[in-house]
């Protein structure tokens, strides 16, 4: 076992797999990642699930039933991906149970085609819950304007959500405040709000992507010196808000009243320029309470040459408003940037939707018609 990553989960950071294939779950994998690489939580998207029916032969047995059965393309999707989801929760339910329920989570996401509907949204997750069926799972809402209500909604309904594609500080402190609306709502309705948890994924690597990207067009030794740091600097003021979210009397009297916390999830930790350290994005968010979503690669760097030295968050709160100032006296607009972040993680989750749709509609028709 890796004392790196023992050390890091010691410091208070829930450090959950993104990744999940039928592969895993049947050869043991994710079950020895839990014993050997303090995995206590798996995140999925349509990326992952193309990618796993894309390779090997685990899912053959189930495509060749579905088509079989006539059964059409979207419905066939859910099958598959929710067969993995409720097997996945069914792993990490020891872990569920022995850490008060807080962790041993796995999160499935909303069709993202329905990401500016609300209705829709809160529908699909309604449907996603009845289906996999496990106390231990997370409903992947994201966070557009139209997806708040739905977040609350969810809430207010006892679903517990894992709220993504959160680039902003103004749309972070939107969520936490959808958060505890729909906990008053469901404490309003008489539910036991014990029960009902959510995790908010800040997105972070994307970020650096983004603004890299327009200090490079800058063109200059000063724009050249902040490249590769605003990630970092944004999560950091996103912890910060946590933690002055909930120190509010509104949250005390939902804590007292037995809710629990949502937590910060670092997402989109795997470092994309490779002039940076691979394992920046752990290193660097290191936060009592957090929850650190990695790629394979990225955990397994982690747990060979990550340099985990305590909390490297709280004390840096001064420098990361310093660099995002920098950043604004360079010409970086800011609201800009968090804008097409969001516009693109939209499209880009209902182009992976649509690159999932098509995986399964061309097994289905091999499978059928090699019957």
């Amino acid at each position: 076992m890796s004392e790196i990553l023992q050390r890091l989960s010691s410091e208070g950071v829930a450090i959950w797999l993104d990744d999940i294939s039928r592969d895993r779950l049947r050869t043991g994998n994710l079950e020895g990642l839990v014993r050997d690489r303090q995995v206590v939580g798996v995140t999925s998207n349509p990326t992952i699930f193309a990618k796993a029916l894309s390779k090997g032969d685990a899912y053959d047995g189930q495509l060749r039933d579905l088509a079989v059965r006539g059964v059409d393309v979207e419905e066939a999707v859910r099958m598959i991906t929710t067969y993995d989801i409720r097997w996945g929760c069914d792993v990490l339910r020891p872990v569920y149970e022995r850490s008060d329920h807080v962790d041993g989570r796995v999160s499935i996401e909303v069709d993202p085609r329905l990401a500016r509907d609300a209705e829709k949204t809160v529908a699909e997750a309604r449907a996603l819950w009845w289906t996999v069926d496990r106390p231990n799972l997370f409903i992947k809402i994201p966070a557009t304007l139209e997806g708040l209500p739905a977040i609350t909604q969810a809430i207010s309904e006892g679903i517990s959500v894992n709220v993504t594609l959160i680039f902003s500080l103004e749309r972070y402190g939107q969520v936490i405040d959808a958060y505890f609306e729909g906990l008053e709502k469901a404490r309003a309705a008489g539910r036991d709000i014990s029960q009902i948890a959510s995790v908010a994924s800040f997105f972070v690597s994307r970020v650096d992507t983004e603004i890299d990207k327009r200090l490079d067009k800058i063109d200059s030794p000063e724009a050249g010196a902040l490249k590769g740091k605003a990630g970092v600097a944004n999560a950091r003021l996103a912890y910060a808000l946590y933690e002055e979210k909930f120190a509010s009397d509104r949250w005390k009297a939902l804590k007292d009243a037995g809710a629990r916390p949502q937590r910060p999830l670092w997402a989109s930790t795997g470092v994309k320029d490779p002039s940076l350290p691979d394992t920046l994005y752990v290193d660097e968010l290191v936060a009592p309470g957090t929850v650190n979503t990695m790629p394979e690669a990225t955990l397994e760097a982690v747990a060979d040459h990550g340099r985990i030295r305590g909390d490297s968050v709280r004390g840096a709160y001064d420098d990361a408003r310093a660099h995002m100032a920098a950043l604004k006296e360079a010409g970086v607009d800011y609201d800009d940037v968090v804008r097409v972040l969001e516009e693109e993680g939209v499209d880009k989750f209902e182009a992976s939707w649509k690159e999932l749709l098509g995986t399964v509609e061309r097994e289905l028709a091999d499978k059928g018609g090699a019957r």
